[in-house]
């Protein structure tokens, strides 16, 4: 059961980001049709963009949240059970030790980040410190590595690069078709065609935060399996996602571009959108189910 679901979240993952590509391809064709009468240059125009956006995202998305969240890195005098925990899965993960950060908040939370292993590091609110014990602690943490074991973190960088390029795109496509009103008359283009490029560029930003959120909930469920893998105990984690569950309260530093890389959704007013298209965790009930099914 553990490997079969592993797998089959590896392929549900590969299906949404090649429907996320088209969706960027799709964009491009529909603001160069409708607006240059030449599907080609929309698309040259989308991915010049990519080219320049992907690398700026790619580069800073570390930084940008480890210095959102007010994370401090600690050392290993700081608390030397959560350095042996993290160092023992590490290795269960062969992956090289991230660097451990605390948050200090009394929300029982935790993210990884890094966009590979090389670059890997954990962060645990100190609220999540107090509350759990060690074998709970342990099931956070292989949950947060196997994040960075999986490359999780690249892809949902990538994720975020390629909503915002379909975002800008469409916007372009918007503000021309406001102030220029559309194309030019001398372009040949069929009629049947235009209406689907416009519908296109108002309902691919809403169709790409979908396919954002269905990835970000489909890493949660393979995160949740490969911590299973590495500890070889489902109660840890199990019980871990009870008690975060149960606290009413939220991260601080959390914010709306940063709330898919915590274990749980770490702001209150989107937790009502648990189980909906614009969640961005799967429902608490639902981990709970398949972690007990392994």
């Amino acid at each position: 059961m553990l490997y079969k679901q592993i797998e089959q979240n590896k392929r549900k993952t590969l299906l949404l980001m090649l429907l996320f590509s088209v969706t960027v391809l799709v964009i491009g064709w529909a603001v160069g049709y409708l607006f240059m009468g030449d599907s080609l240059s929309g698309i040259i125009i989308t991915l010049i963009i990519l080219a320049i956006y992907m690398p700026v995202t790619y580069m800073t998305a570390n930084s940008q949240v480890l210095r959102m969240s007010g994370a401090r890195e600690i050392s290993h005098e700081d608390n030397p059970m959560l350095f042996n925990i993290v160092e023992e899965l590490s290795i269960a993960a062969r992956i090289p030790m991230p660097k451990i950060y605390i948050v200090n908040d009394p929300a029982p939370n935790a993210f990884a980040t890094g966009t590979k292993p090389e670059k890997g590091a954990v962060a645990f609110t100190s609220g999540l410190l107090e509350r759990l014990n060690r074998e709970e602690l342990e099931g956070v943490a292989a949950h947060e590595i196997a994040h960075i074991r999986n490359y999780d973190i690249r892809l949902m960088t990538v994720c975020i690069a390629l909503v915002a390029v379909i975002a800008i795109i469409a916007d372009i496509g918007a503000r021309t078709l406001f102030f220029r009103g559309g194309r030019n008359r001398n372009q040949k283009t069929h009629p049947a065609l235009l209406i689907v490029a416009l519908v296109l560029i108002i309902l691919a930003p809403i169709a790409a935060q979908f396919v954002h959120f269905a990835v970000s909930r489909n890493r949660e469920y393979l995160a949740d399996a490969t911590a299973v893998e590495f500890t070889r105990n489902n109660v840890g984690l199990k019980n871990a996602l009870l008690k975060i569950s149960q606290s009413p309260e939220e991260v601080k530093g959390a914010k709306d571009a940063t709330a898919a890389m915590y274990i749980s959704n770490p702001l209150r007013k989107n937790r009502k959108r648990k189980g909906s298209w614009m969640a961005t965790h799967p429902p608490i009930e639902s981990r709970i189910e398949r972690l007990e099914n392994m």
